[in-house]
């Protein structure tokens, strides 16, 4: 699982079927999953979206999460993060899980983050979307689960 995490002034996605809620202050997360990625992987980085300090204090460092600004967490499905560009010019997104299977773990990835925090908006599975952002900072954090330690 990978997640591209941008810390956004303010953000929300547009599908042919309407938009998201604008989020405000907050986090959008570009979502995708390995072919070999199973259920076991969401609950934590659910938590690590939400416990991240990446917003200012009162000093200005980075020592608030997105739980204590009261932010908005805009989950987005970004397939494209696996695309594999060493050979040619085109990309390749052999690593990317298969459309049933991704769109079934995006489902249970943005409800465990609904039953955890609130407010969380999400983008569409397989639609086209125009994603909106005003990154804030500008802060942008690659997490992945083939990191883990």
């Amino acid at each position: 699982m990978r997640v591209l995490l941008q810390r956004i002034r303010d953000g929300w996605v547009e599908t042919a079927a309407g938009s998201t809620a604008h989020a405000g202050v907050g986090t959008l997360a570009l979502v995708v999953f390995r072919h070999s990625d199973t259920a076991d992987l969401l609950e934590p980085m659910a938590k690590k979206l939400i416990q991240l300090r990446i917003f200012a204090d009162e000093q200005g460092q980075m020592n608030r999460s997105l739980a204590e600004v009261q932010g908005h967490l805009v989950i987005v499905p970004q397939f494209t993060l696996y695309a594999d560009c060493r050979k040619g010019r085109r990309p390749d997104f052999f690593a990317a899980m298969a459309p049933g299977a991704a769109a079934e773990l995006f489902s249970r990835f943005a409800a465990l983050c609904r039953g955890l925090f609130n407010p969380v908006s999400t983008g569409t599975f397989g639609a086209a979307m125009q994603v909106h952002l005003m990154n804030d900072g500008p802060v942008t954090i690659l997490l992945d689960t083939s990191d883990r330690a």
